[in-house]
């Protein structure tokens, strides 16, 4: 793919009531992300293509509206099989059913951009989904609101808002590093961590490094980053 001509793509924007992304950084408490991770993205594009994984590149701005806590039973295996699950469930006590807080937050707003031909196959994959679509959790359910082509341009300065972007891609003061999983593999037993920058306010026109622009995403033209797994 060329970066120095105008890039063919597919924008999806995507709405959820309420969504939960728990940080696994933090394995005993109960921290949560205020972004969707992209791993958790490429299992989104999977369930709409019921393809085991995606691995296309894509672009992708999140934001919510609102965020709170709430109270989940969680049913942790033990590996040594002490506390062995039973239809799926553990018994209560240490090290085995319990209840805990959950960070989640309200009223989330996904856009991703899918470019190139791979692009194009995944997005038409939206007007069928194979799997229900969800993030996050199991019952946060995803709904898509818009599917729409556009051309995005190369940029060298662009308005930096909820773009996740990587570390290198812009100087913007208050932009904040969160470590996330760019891939898990389809046997969950191996993850790629990748450090990204995520603004949780527009910050305006900044110089962008390695960006495109959607000159006609909210009329503003929206700086964004192509993805890898």
């Amino acid at each position: 793919m060329s970066y120095a001509e105008p890039l063919p793509a597919w924008r999806l924007t995507f709405y959820a009531p309420v969504a939960s992304f728990r940080d696994p950084f933090f394995p005993g408490l109960t921290r949560g992300l205020p972004v969707p991770p992209p791993s958790t993205v490429r299992g989104l594009l999977a369930a709409a293509t019921g393809a085991p994984y995606e691995s296309l590149a894509f672009g992708m701005a999140a934001w919510s509206e609102g965020e709170g806590v709430d109270a989940e039973t969680y049913h942790p295996i033990d590996a040594g099989g002490a506390n062995p699950a039973v239809a799926g469930r553990v018994r209560a006590g240490k090290g085995g059913m319990t209840l805990r807080t959950r960070p989640f937050r309200a009223d989330v707003h996904l856009t991703l951009w899918l470019p190139g031909p791979e692009g194009n196959r995944v997005a038409r994959a939206f007007r069928r989904p194979v799997w229900g679509l969800r993030l996050g959790r199991l019952q946060d359910l995803v709904h898509l609101e818009e599917r729409v082509e556009v051309a995005l341009v190369p940029a060298t300065e662009a308005v930096v808002g909820s773009a996740l972007a990587p570390t290198t891609g812009h100087d913007v003061p208050y932009a904040t590093v969160h470590r996330m999983a760019a891939s898990i593999s389809t046997d969950r037993m191996t993850s790629r961590w990748t450090d990204y920058l995520w603004c949780d306010a527009p910050a305006g026109r900044y110089p962008v490094r390695g960006a495109y622009e959607d000159t006609d995403y909210r009329k503003k033209g929206q700086a964004l980053w192509l993805l890898e797994p």
